[in-house]
């Protein structure tokens, strides 16, 4: 019976430290999850980060490009019409998916004089008051 005890009491000690080997790693769900909320925790910094950069303007002045987005309006669903600052020149183009047609161009302006078309918000009765005298008188 000594021999058949010899070799169960010599496999005791290496089964209580596999034991408490496995005791002090941990399991491999919650490491996943860690490896997940980290994942989740830099992407979400990135992500904030790069909304922080838009929201203060960031991107606009690194870019230093030579041309300039100066206003443009939507004449459909995917079709819009703009106005291109590059140096001292205004170029009207036309922008439609998978095409951009260049429409006019025209010297640089001030803004003001492109906008005086729009009418003055802090003025809008006196503009709504000419607006009702044109069609009355246009009948």
């Amino acid at each position: 019976m000594m021999r058949r005890a010899l070799p169960w009491a010599a496999l005791l000690p290496i089964t209580a430290q596999a034991a408490a080997q496995a005791a002090a790693q941990p399991a491999p769900t919650s490491s996943l999850f860690q490896l997940l909320f980290g994942l989740i925790a830099v992407l979400g910094l990135m992500g904030g980060a790069a909304w922080l950069l838009k929201r203060l303007g960031v991107a606009k002045s690194i870019t230093g490009a030579p041309l300039k987005v100066v206003g443009g309006i939507s004449v459909g669903g995917r079709e819009r019409i703009l106005v291109v600052e590059v140096a001292d020149q205004w170029i009207v183009v036309g922008v439609a998916p998978g095409r951009v047609n260049t429409l006019s161009t025209m010297p640089r302006q001030e803004a003001q004089a492109a906008v005086s078309g729009t009418p003055d918000p802090a003025n809008f009765s006196s503009w709504l008051k000419q607006t009702i005298e044109k069609r009355n008188g246009n009948r």
